[in-house]
């Protein structure tokens, strides 16, 4: 009996014990269901770029196009996103950021059907101007809804989605070019692009469920609304008020407002947010501008869409010439692209932003220093078939995407996305994809042009020397950001010499806010 009482005392006081130890917080899985919903915005342009690779070469038969037209029609979209992604910003802040998602959907499913009904090349590109739109408004919206509800804990493998559904569209178009290529070439290149109207219907729908964006509906006074989402979203009841306080202090609303819905501090004349990034930006705005336009630059100026976009051509000049081989080996770019991008997303908040991106760059700027290597080898000796440059080549691009999967790729959508303060978050990150999207268009329109005026070795040469260029910058200029509020990360961009007159400044604001909102109860 005695024997009996001491084994329940002590597995009383592990019981107590276990109670009295703090738990580890768990993942939030609602917040993973809103990041996965809004991230499959950007599956649209990856299928748009995967398929388009395969199709161009039934297209160039089927509607007898040059090489010209060939580049215009590929790398057009990017220009036609810009119209969306200007935009977008301004949409998001007006209509909120889950409408904003299901407007772009809507938008590319029209693009997406015109195109695959498409009868001319005119017809074509009036097609690909509908959803070069639609592309625009989710490549902006998605990693900044998905930054803002995501816990800063997981917020680097919440928005690293982005760039998976981005590579897992281009891999969808890779299979679609595969499955669709021994139809009539007349029918086979419509059914391509027309079945990207799919998903976009099932995403206009699934995103009706989401909630709004917290962040957003603070800014619009709506604080009792904002409080229960960040409660489903955050892993605590403490975690959501300390994201609350936070968001209420960067949206200039006083601490002391408990109100569910309380007016909006009127923004004095000339407190733009166009005027506060680019006419009369502080210190710490110019270096979070420069950063986020900058990574988005380099990101495409590195020519991942020459690669992706022109794989079918690039294997090609290598030496792979059946099209239905050419199409097979595009299918595993982008199989390996896909899988590759899981890493950084489940080490983006583990190992953080600057290590993985610095060791991407690194593997980017090797392997295109041999695949530049191998097509040069290839160019030079076009009667010989030789099998070691010919899987140099098939290597190196395989090696590329992997490295730049597992750190370019993602971290460019999640840094940018984090680091612009909230007042200048939307037209921020619309003005990086805006860049995003002009550096990738002049790239793939002049890639063909570019190749034949450098050869096809000297393009990728190219392309490794702007990689270094970019190494350096993010070696230089870009802090971690990982574990921060978004509330904190505007810091992190601050000189010692700024900070006094930060401070100085938030005061002020903090003020004229207080009064701003007396003054509004007084009126009610």
């Amino acid at each position: 009996m005695g024997e009996e009482n001491a084994q329940w005392k002590a597995a009383s006081d592990a019981s107590v014990q276990a109670m009295a130890a703090p738990q580890k917080p768990r993942k939030n899985k609602y917040a993973f269901a809103c990041a996965l919903l809004a991230s499959m915005t950007s599956i649209l342009l990856g299928y748009d770029i995967g398929v388009m690779s395969g199709a161009v070469i039934f297209i160039k038969d089927d509607l007898k196009i040059s090489d010209t037209q060939i580049e215009v029609l590929v790398g057009i979209l990017n220009l036609y996103s810009l119209v969306g992604s200007a935009v977008a910003g301004k949409t998001s802040d007006w209509i909120g950021r889950r409408l904003t998602i299901v407007f772009a959907a809507v938008i590319f499913f029209v693009g997406a059907l015109l195109m695959g009904f498409a009868t001319n090349y005119a017809f074509l590109m009036v097609g690909r101007f509908v959803a070069g739109i639609g592309v625009g408004y989710a490549l902006m919206i998605a990693p900044v809804y998905t930054a803002e509800v995501s816990p800063a804990s997981s917020r680097g493998f919440l928005t690293s989605f982005t760039e998976f559904f981005i590579n897992a569209g281009i891999l969808l178009g890779y299979v679609s070019n595969y499955a669709f290529s021994g139809l009539p070439e007349n029918i086979n290149w419509r059914l391509m692009l027309g079945v990207g109207a799919i998903p976009s219907v099932f995403l206009a729908v699934g995103v009706l469920a989401m909630p709004e964006s917290p962040r957003w509906l603070v800014m619009q006074g709506r604080l009792g609304d904002a409080r229960r989402v960040l409660i489903k979203v955050s892993e605590s009841n403490e975690e959501a008020e300390s994201r609350l306080a936070d968001i209420k202090a960067a949206a200039g609303i006083p601490q002391s407002c408990t109100e569910d819905v309380v007016p909006v501090p009127k923004k004095t004349p000339g407190d733009g947010v166009w005027k506060q990034l680019l006419i009369t930006p502080t210190p710490t705005v110019r270096r979070i501008l420069i950063a986020g336009l900058a990574i988005h630059f380099f990101q495409q100026s590195s020519g991942i869409d020459s690669v992706v976009l022109y794989s079918p051509r690039v294997f090609s000049k290598a030496g792979i010439k059946k099209k239905s081989s050419l199409l097979g080996a595009t299918v595993a770019v982008g199989f390996t692209k896909t899988a590759f991008i899981l890493v950084a997303t489940f080490f983006l908040d583990r190992v953080g932003r600057r290590p993985l991106l610095l060791s991407s760059t690194v593997g980017m700027i090797a392997s295109l220093l041999m695949l530049g290597f191998g097509l040069t080898v290839v160019d030079r000796h076009p009667d010989m078939k030789l099998e070691w440059a010919i899987a140099i080549c098939i290597a190196s691009i395989l090696a590329y995407v992997s490295f730049f999967s597992i750190g370019l790729g993602p971290i460019t959508w999640v840094y940018s996305s984090e680091i612009f303060p909230l007042r200048l978050r939307a037209q921020g990150v619309s003005m990086a994809v805006a860049l995003n999207r002009i550096t990738s268009g002049v790239l793939t329109m002049t890639f063909i042009s570019l190749y034949k005026a450098i050869t096809i070795g000297g393009a990728f040469f190219l392309y490794a020397g702007i990689a270094t260029v970019a190494w350096i910058f993010f070696y230089t200029f870009l802090p971690e950001t990982r574990g921060k509020a978004l509330e904190e990360v505007e810091t992190l961009f601050i000189k010692s010499k700024d900070k006094n007159a930060t401070e100085g400044h938030k005061e002020e604001s903090a003020g004229q806010a207080q009064i701003q909102l007396a003054a509004g109860n007084g009126a009610a």
